[in-house]
C-alpha cells in the first residue's frame, strides 16, 4: 500500500562512498580536471574510464604519453604521511595497460605544472609478470616509461596535512575497469556522516512506489517533495549539502539538480542523492527508484449484453434494466480482501470528477450500445483507476403465430400427413440469417428446450393441432416464442401425362419437359388464387422441399413420375403425379450413299429405310417418291429422302444419295518409248462418270489409282480400266518400243537374235531396219515381223563387237544408236 513519502526516509540507510563508477564519455564528465572526483575516507574503490574530454597533458610529463582513456582524482590530505596505492586493472590479461600521472601539491586545473610522478610502462613490452602499476616505498624512480622502460611502479610521495594532488589514471590499452588499494600512511578527510543512518553496508534507498492520485490519472506523472528527506540527510548539519538528480553522472560531477519538489518523467526513474560535505569536498551518492502507477490490479469487465423484454409494454424499442452490481464483482472477481469503491458514469470526466454517478440498477434512455465508465478507487491506499464497458440492449427476434395447411394425400382422408414446418420460416420470423427456430409440442417444451421435434416432417395425430416454435438470434442469445397451427385438407387434384420424342439431339432417354404446359389439366378450374409447385418426389411435395423449375428435364431416362402440389397461401389443395415418358426415335442410318451404273441401265437397283437392329415392319414410311414402302426400287442417280415413324409417332429422316458411275471411255493413250524410262499414260474421256484404277497384262490387277506406268521395259502391254464402283473394265493394248543392247547368236536360244521391240501386225508394221557394222557397212535390212539378224553377212558368223542399226518407224520416228553382238 502507499504511504506519505515521509515514511520512506525515517529509518534511512546509511550512506558510504560510492565504490564504482562507470562513466561514458559525455559533458562535465570526470575525464577532465575541473570535474575531478575527490577521494575520501581512504576507502578502496574500482573505477572505469572511457574517453579523454578535453586532451590536458601535452608537455605535463617525462613519460611520453597523454590522455587516452582517462579519469582524473582529487586527493586531499588530511593528516601527513606517505601517499601510495596499487592500481590493478580488472582483467588479468598482461596486455591491460594502464598508466597514472600526478600533479602537487596544490596546483589548479589551469595551471597543473609538471608532472612529480608517473608511470606509462607498458606490462607485456616490459615483460612483467602481472600488469599492477602505482607507487610503493621500495621504487626510487619519479617516472618511467614508456613502453619496455621500468617496472610499472614509481616512488611513494611524502605528503603533509592540507596539501592536494591530482591523480590522472589512463587506460592507453584494453576495457577492463580497475580498482585502486590505497597503501600509503597519510589518510583522506571522511565522507560526510548522519546520525539517522542506520546500515552502514547499503548505497541504497528503498524503492518508492505511489498511486498516480491526481488528474490526469492516466500519465503515471505527479509531484514529489523531497523536502523532509533533505532535512533528515542534514539533520542540523550546516556543512552539508543534499541534491537529487536523474543520472548518477550528474549526481557525481553536481549538475542538473531536480529540487527538492518535482515531477517524475517516467513511470519508473531512478534517483541519484549526492550528499556533499561542503567544507572537505567529499561526497556519497545515493540511489532510489520511484514508480508511478494508476490502479490497475481489477479485472476489465465484459460488455453487459442483455435481451430486450416488455416490462415495459414493448420488447422492440431497446430499452431494458442493467444491474451495475454484477459488472462489480466481475471487476473485482478473485481478488480477495479489495476494498474497492466502485462508481459508473456516463462520461469519462464525470468519472474522473466523481460527478453525476448512476445508479447500480440503471435503466437506459436511449439506444445502446452505450459506454459506461467506471472509477475504481482503493479505500486503503486512495489510489484510483478507470475502465469502461458497453451496455446493449439486443432486440428479440421476431416470432410470429402462423398457420399451414398440408394435404392430405397418403389416400385415406384422416386428416394425418406430413407437415414441412421449416418452409414457413420466413413468415414466422423473417429472412435474418442469424435465426434458428426450434419446434415443440408444448410451451414448456420449448422454454425449457425439451423434447423438440422434427420440422422438417412432422406428422400430426391432431387436426388441426398446435406446436410451439422458439426463435433464438444465434448472435445475441435473445429468444421468443410462437404459435403454429397445423391444419390437413383433404382435397385432390388431377393426375397427367406428358410425353415427348428424344429429339434435344442426343438420344438418351432425356428430354427437357415446360411443366407448365399442363398446368391446366391439373386443376381444371380457375388457378387465379392457386399456385403449382413441382416436386420430384412425393415426400418433398409434401414437405416442399427441393421445388423444381416449371421447365424440368428429366432425371430417370425414358420414364419418370414427378408431383406437382397445388396450394393457396401455402395451404395444400392437392398434390398430382405427372408421369413423363421420354419415347425413342427409330434406330436408323440416317445418312447413306450409294451408285448406280449408268451402263446398267434399265437395270434397278433397291433403297430401304435403314433401320438397325429391329424389324422394318415395325415403322411406317413416306418417300419423296410418294411410296409409303420399306424399300423402292431406282434407276436413276439422284436425293432420295424417307421419314421412318414408330407407332407413337416419333420418327427420323433418312437421305440417300445415288451417285452416277460408268464404264470408263478411253480417249486416248500416251506412249513415251525408245528411252531407258518409257512410261505409258492412260487418258479417260472427260465424260466418263466413274472413278477408276489401272492395272498392266493382268485384269485382276494390282491396280493403281494413278493412269501413268513408268520404267516400262520395251514390248506390248494390255492396260485395263476398272471402274471402281463395279461398273466394269475396259482394256487396250499398247506397243512400247525398244532396242536390245546386247545379243548372243550361240543357238541357245536365248538372246539368239537382234529385233526391235515392240513392233507387230498392229504397231508399226511397215517399220525399216538397217544393221551396220563399224565402219558404216551397211550389213542387212531386217524384217520387223520377222525373228530379227541372227548376226550373220552372207552367210558368214560376224565377230563380237559393236553394231550399229537405224529405226525408221511407220510413224515417222527414226531412231539410230548400237548394240553388242556377244559370242
Amino acid at each position: 500500500m502507499t504511504k506519505p513519502l515521509d515514511l520512506y526516509f525515517k529509518p534511512i540507510i546509511t550512506i558510504v562512498f560510492i565504490c564504482c563508477f562507470n562513466f561514458v564519455a559525455m559533458a562535465q564528465q570526470p575525464n577532465d580536471c575541473q570535474f575531478a572526483v575527490t577521494v575520501c575516507g581512504n576507502s578502496d574503490f574500482s573505477l572505469n574510464v572511457n574517453g579523454i574530454g578535453t586532451q590536458e597533458l601535452g608537455n605535463s610529463n617525462t613519460c611520453s604519453s597523454q590522455e587516452n582513456n582517462s579519469i582524473w582524482l582529487k586527493v586531499n590530505i588530511s593528516t601527513s604521511g606517505t601517499l601510495a596505492f596499487t592500481l590493478t586493472p580488472g582483467s588479468t590479461s598482461i596486455n591491460e595497460d594502464y598508466d597514472f600521472f600526478i600533479f602537487g601539491p596544490n596546483v589548479s586545473c589551469s595551471n597543473i605544472g609538471q608532472a612529480i610522478r608517473c608511470s606509462t610502462t607498458n606490462p607485456a613490452a616490459a615483460n612483467q609478470g602481472n600488469n599492477l602499476t602505482g607507487l610503493n616505498s621500495t621504487s626510487t624512480e619519479t617516472s618511467e616509461g614508456p613502453g619496455a622502460n621500468g617496472d610499472s611502479f614509481v616512488s611513494e610521495i611524502d605528503v603533509l596535512t592540507g596539501e592536494s594532488y591530482f591523480i590522472v589514471i589512463d587506460r592507453p590499452i584494453g576495457n577492463s575497469p580497475f580498482s585502486i588499494n590505497w597503501t600509503g600512511t597519510a589518510t583522506f578527510p571522511d565522507e560526510p556522516s548522519n546520525p539517522v543512518i542506520a546500515n552502514p553496508s547499503s548505497s541504497s534507498l528503498p524503492n518508492i512506489e505511489v498511486c498516480d492520485d491526481l488528474a490526469p490519472y492516466d500519465d503515471n506523472i505527479r509531484a514529489f517533495d523531497f523536502t523532509t528527506l533533505t532535512q533528515d540527510i542534514i539533520n542540523g548539519e550546516s556543512d552539508i549539502d543534499v541534491t537529487y538528480h536523474s543520472s548518477e553522472s550528474d549526481a557525481n560531477i553536481k549538475v542538473d539538480a531536480l529540487g527538492n519538489v518535482f515531477n517524475n518523467t517516467s513511470s519508473n526513474q531512478d534517483i541519484y542523492v549526492r550528499v556533499e560535505n561542503t567544507t572537505t569536498g567529499c561526497f556519497i551518492i545515493n540511489d532510489m527508484t520511484i514508480t508511478v502507477s494508476a490502479l490497475t490490479n481489477f479485472n476489465s469487465p465484459t460488455d453487459y449484453e442483455i435481451c430486450d423484454d416488455d416490462l415495459d409494454g414493448d420488447d422492440q424499442n431497446g430499452l431494458s434494466s442493467f444491474d451495475f452490481n454484477l459488472k462489480s464483482e466481475e471487476i473485482v472477481n478473485g481478488m480477495a480482501g479489495a476494498n474497492y469503491n466502485i462508481s459508473y458514469y456516463l462520461t469519462q470526466s464525470n468519472a474522473e470528477s466523481a460527478t453525476s454517478v448512476l445508479p447500480n440498477n440503471y435503466t437506459n434512455s436511449t439506444p445502446t450500445p452505450t459506454e459506461i465508465f467506471v472509477r475504481i478507487q482503493d479505500m486503503d491506499s486512495g489510489c484510483i483507476g478507470f475502465t469502461s464497458f458497453n451496455i446493449i440492449v439486443n432486440p428479440m427476434p421476431i416470432a410470429n403465430d402462423v398457420s399451414l395447411l398440408q394435404c392430405d394425400e397418403d389416400g385415406i382422408p384422416e386428416g394425418f400427413t406430413t407437415f414441412n414446418i421449416t418452409q414457413i420460416e420466413n413468415a414466422i420470423s423473417g429472412d435474418d440469417p442469424n435465426i434458428t427456430i426450434d419446434y415443440y409440442l408444448s410451451m414448456v417444451d420449448a422454454e425449457n428446450q425439451d423434447d423438440a421435434i422434427n420440422g422438417d416432417a412432422f406428422n400430426n395425430f391432431f387436426n388441426p393441432q398446435i406446436i410451439y416454435a422458439r426463435v433464438k438470434n444465434t448472435s445475441t442469445n435473445c429468444v421468443n416464442f410462437s404459435e403454429i397451427s397445423l391444419e390437413v385438407s383433404t382435397t385432390v387434384t388431377n393426375d397427367v401425362d406428358i410425353q415427348l420424342c428424344d429429339t434435344d439431339g442426343v438420344e438418351d432417354g432425356f428430354m427437357e419437359f415446360n411443366l407448365g404446359a399442363v398446368a391446366g389439366a391439373i386443376f381444371p378450374n380457375t388457378i387465379e388464387d392457386f399456385i403449382l409447385v413441382y416436386y420430384e418426389t412425393y415426400e418433398d411435395a409434401l414437405v416442399e422441399t427441393n421445388p423444381l423449375d416449371a421447365t424440368f428435364t428429366n432425371t430417370i431416362p425414358y420414364n419418370q413420375t414427378i408431383y406437382g402440389r397445388v396450394e393457396n397461401t401455402n395451404a395444400c389443395y392437392g398434390i398430382s403425379e405427372i408421369e413423363l415418358t421420354v419415347f425413342e426415335l427409330p434406330n436408323i442410318e440416317t445418312e447413306s450413299e450409294t451408285l448406280y451404273c449408268l451402263n446398267s441401265f434399265p437395270e434397278t437397283i433397291t433403297l430401304d429405310g435403314g433401320i438397325i437392329g429391329d424389324s422394318p415392319s415395325n415403322y411406317y414410311y413416306q418417300w419423296s417418291t410418294g411410296e409409303d414402302t420399306s424399300t423402292i426400287e431406282i434407276d436413276t442417280p439422284g436425293t432420295y429422302n424417307v421419314r421412318v415413324s414408330t407407332t407413337n409417332g416419333c420418327y427420323k429422316d433418312r437421305t440417300i444419295t445415288v451417285l452416277p458411275s460408268n464404264i470408263a471411255t478411253i480417249s486416248s493413250i500416251e506412249v513415251i518409248d525408245g528411252l531407258q524410262n518409257n512410261s505409258i499414260s492412260i487418258f479417260v474421256d472427260e465424260n466418263s462418270e466413274g472413278d477408276y484404277e489401272y492395272a498392266l497384262d493382268n485384269i485382276d490387277g494390282p491396280y493403281q489409282n494413278s493412269n501413268i506406268f513408268t520404267n516400262l521395259q520395251p514390248g506390248l502391254y494390255t492396260v485395263y480400266i476398272r471402274d471402281k464402283n463395279n461398273c466394269g473394265i475396259v482394256e487396250d493394248l499398247v506397243s512400247v518400243i525398244g532396242f536390245p543392247k546386247f545379243f548372243t547368236p550361240n543357238n541357245d536360244t536365248v538372246n539368239d537374235y537382234w529385233q526391235v521391240y515392240g513392233v507387230s501386225e498392229q504397231f508399226q508394221p511397215n517399220t525399216s531396219i538397217y544393221i551396220f557394222d563399224r565402219y558404216g557397212k551397211l550389213l542387212t535390212e531386217i524384217n520387223p515381223l520377222s525373228s530379227g539378224w541372227d548376226g550373220t553377212y552372207n552367210g558368214v558368223e560376224m565377230p563380237t563387237s559393236d553394231y550399229w542399226f537405224k529405226v525408221k518407224l511407220e510413224d515417222g520416228r527414226t531412231f539410230t544408236s548400237h548394240f553388242t553382238l556377244k559370242r
